[in-house]
């Protein structure tokens, strides 16, 4: 009878395995990609109204979930406040002091697609599966992979729009010349007429960038991961989720633009326990407003 010799893997095997996976996951994106708008659920979720105790409720479980994996999370979200600080340095090497703040307040419009991992996590617990970080990166290997990806391209377009939004606002206000230095950007900004113009209106627009996102979002990447829809599916219930509930939703969107600027003020290292908190409330807000 042949022997089966069974061994501890090395880390360098345990990655290559999983590298292995997830390749074989990419090279079957292109199939999971075709289709990914069209409709495969027999009918249209039901949406519950909600009120501004569930919006508190599913802000707890978050905390709680966050309490139960902080050590893999916050390892795992220390890479987002970290690419942001490799961002804003390029952009003051490259001459774009002024793009440095709306690339850090355009964070919250991509926000949604890094919590897709969280998502995961919280779902795994709320079915008593044991979790680690690694589970985050079973999303690669989701039948809804194409479909978070059009989510995601779409969330990304949105973010370039905004970019090229703010620099257009800066060039018609204190531009078009980069400026020389950030004390002198600081200067022009705050006390000048057309450093306010641009600050209030880059407000209003960022503002406008944001409940777009909000909307077609709020529920979208949660609902992909869940149950076998298309992006436009997820979309419009996202859409009618806030339509149902405009008071919880708008404050779940100032908890969200209040908890990114406050992880954002310590170089963004804030980010690291932020993104998690709110990645996993974010799962325990899809499943009290969509009904199983």
């Amino acid at each position: 009878m042949a022997m089966q010799h069974d061994h501890i893997r090395n880390p360098l095997e345990w990655i290559w395995d999983h590298l292995k996976q997830t390749g074989r996951a990419v090279e079957a994106t292109a199939h999971t990609m075709e289709g990914t708008w069209e409709d495969r659920a027999a009918a249209p979720p039901t949406i519950r109204r909600i009120g501004a105790a569930d919006v508190g409720d599913a802000l707890a479980k978050g905390l709680r979930d966050f309490g139960a994996c902080r050590t893999d999370v916050v390892f795992l979200c220390l890479l987002y406040p970290l690419a942001g600080l490799v961002i804003s340095r390029m952009a003051f090497n490259y001459g774009m002091l002024a793009l440095v703040f709306p690339l850090i307040a355009g964070f919250a419009l991509i926000a949604p697609l890094f919590g897709v991992g969280l998502y995961e996590i919280s779902r795994r617990r709320e079915r008593g599966i044991a979790t680690s970080w690694a589970d985050a990166f079973a999303v690669a290997r989701s039948p809804a992979i194409g479909s978070i990806l059009v989510m995601g391209l779409l969330l990304l377009a949105l973010f370039c729009l905004w970019l090229f939004a703010a620099n257009l606002i800066y060039s018609m206000t204190l531009g078009p010349d980069a400026p020389v230095s950030a004390a002198a950007f600081a200067r022009d900004a705050l006390t000048t007429p057309e450093g306010w113009t641009m600050i209030w209106v880059g407000m209003g627009v960022g503002f406008l960038f944001a409940l777009a996102v909000l909307v077609i979002s709020v529920v979208s990447f949660p609902m992909l991961l869940d149950r076998h829809v298309g992006v436009g599916t997820a979309i419009a219930t996202s859409v009618r989720a806030v339509r149902a509930n405009p008071g919880p939703m708008a404050m779940w969107g100032l908890i969200i633009a209040a908890s990114l600027a406050i992880g954002a003020i310590p170089l963004l290292i804030g980010l690291a326990i932020v993104l998690p908190v709110l990645g996993h409330a974010t799962w325990h807000l899809y499943r009290k407003v969509v009904a199983n």
